[in-house]
């Protein structure tokens, strides 16, 4: 005799399906991109703010300021040929000013190390400013108006050149280390805005732009430039086997 056994708690077999399962409606495709132009308004909208009356304004100010620094072009000329004399001689030209006057002092110490318009060889010239570590050890130690002073003392000769840039002629620093020079023989220039000013009156020359700051500033670069070009013509004069013709 069989026995057969039948699972009495076993779950019901499922129920067959009634309905086919839903299906995820389609995707409607994205929207076309579109590129929308960026124009610029010229004409009456766009001086709404002033901003084009601003930037003629300045401008018209670079006019005058360019007359100021061409009624000095004497001295730029004798600054460019005593600049080679002394360089030539194994002098140094030593430079500083503060911000915007730091970059454009630093801007004649590399046309003087490296080339301006033309092959020759290099020339001592050091931006005192560009001396980060130094400036902040001497700011720390003796105050800021002595960050220059005490670099004309270390590095400065009898006979070198120190030249002081600045817009408003008025930085106690600069002021300091034209005092500094004077007292080693060396000779002071001084780049500024308009005169009289205390740094134009304690060096012994200055090239003073009868303009505000920024148009000064401006003409300041220019009046580097004009220097180099009068320092290579020197050169090309007093050794000319020191330089070789202009670059095209």
């Amino acid at each position: 005799m069989s026995i057969s056994w039948t699972r009495t708690d076993a779950p019901p077999a499922p129920a067959p399906p009634t309905s086919a399962p839903p299906t995820r409606p389609p995707e409607s495709a994205p929207p076309p991109r579109t590129t929308q132009a960026l124009t610029t308004t010229q004409g009456p909208a766009s001086t709404a703010d002033g901003s084009l009356a601003a930037v003629e304004s300045h401008l018209d100010d670079v006019l005058p300021a360019l007359a100021s620094l061409r009624g000095q072009a004497g001295r730029l000329t004798a600054w460019g040929e005593e600049l080679a004399r002394r360089l030539l001689g194994g002098h140094r030209l030593l430079v500083a000013g503060n911000g915007g006057s730091a970059a454009e002092a630093q801007h004649l110490t590399a046309e003087l190390v490296g080339r301006f318009d033309g092959e020759r060889v290099p020339f001592s010239a050091l931006a005192l400013h560009a001396e980060s570590s130094a400036m902040s050890a001497i700011a720390n130690d003796y105050g800021f108006e002595e960050v220059f002073a005490r670099q004309v003392r270390a590095h400065g000769r009898a006979g070198d050149i120190l030249l002081l840039l600045s817009t408003s002629g008025r930085s106690p620093n600069l002021a300091r280390a034209a005092e500094a020079a004077s007292g080693l023989h060396i000779a002071t220039w001084a780049l500024t805005g308009r005169a009289p000013n205390p740094l134009a009156a304690l060096c012994g020359e200055a090239v003073a732009i009868d303009a505000g700051p920024a148009s000064a500033q401006e003409c300041h670069l220019i009046a580097i430039h004009a220097v180099c070009r009068a320092f290579d013509a020197q050169l090309a004069r007093l050794a000319p086997g020191s330089i070789s013709e202009r670059r095209s």
